[in-house]
């Protein structure tokens, strides 16, 4: 298995083309995707023929610097979800997105903040990058929490993105919270 970026307690890796089926476990799950889709599940063909794909030709299009990685907890090596560092799609490499999406079964055990910390770090020591951001639903407080334990400001409220308005508290919209190298650099 090809590392990533590892943690205390979690290793970051590349998906493959065999990964399909723990997106679509993780896409299926109505709690996990609440706040993304309203609940409703990835349908397993989107996940296969369009997801995956998509994910796999991040990696070459990066070079494997950015993109979306598995993440494993390190004892027992149980998948429990993807965290993402990467530009928007025509966007410059220095300005990239956080994200993360976990099972339950990780939730509130300090993964998504342990996860992101490190991305930050490899972002501004290793990659180059100068902004890192991240977007969520005004609704979805643990996601927003976690940015903020992260020292990530809140740069900005954003219109609901097409295809949430299904997200209960969609009409309050999102919000966009940003970091730059030089805001991290003072934790160091």
């Amino acid at each position: 298995m090809d590392t990533y970026l590892e943690t205390e307690r979690l290793t970051l890796r590349p998906f493959t083309a065999d990964d399909a089926d723990l997106l679509i476990e993780l896409d299926s799950d109505a709690a996990v995707m609440r706040h993304l889709s309203g609940g409703v599940p990835t349908a397993p063909e989107v996940v296969r023929e369009r997801s995956l794909p998509n994910i796999l030709a991040g990696y070459e299009r990066w070079r494997g610097r950015l993109g979306l990685f598995a993440a494993h907890e390190k004892e027992g090596g149980a998948f429990i979800g993807w965290f993402c560092l990467r530009p928007q799609p025509q966007g410059p490499l220095e300005e990239v997105e956080l994200g993360y999406r976990l099972r339950q079964a990780a939730w509130g055990r300090g993964y998504a903040t342990e996860g992101s910390r490190a991305l930050l770090r490899k972002a501004f020591t290793e990659l180059g990058v100068r902004l890192v951001w991240a977007e969520t639903m005004v609704v979805n407080r643990p996601s927003r929490n976690v940015m903020e334990k992260l020292d990530m400001k809140l740069a900005k409220a954003i219109p609901t993105p097409p295809g949430m308005e299904r997200v209960e508290g969609s009409e309050q919209g999102g919000v966009r919270f940003e970091i730059t190298k030089e805001q991290w650099e003072p934790q160091e």
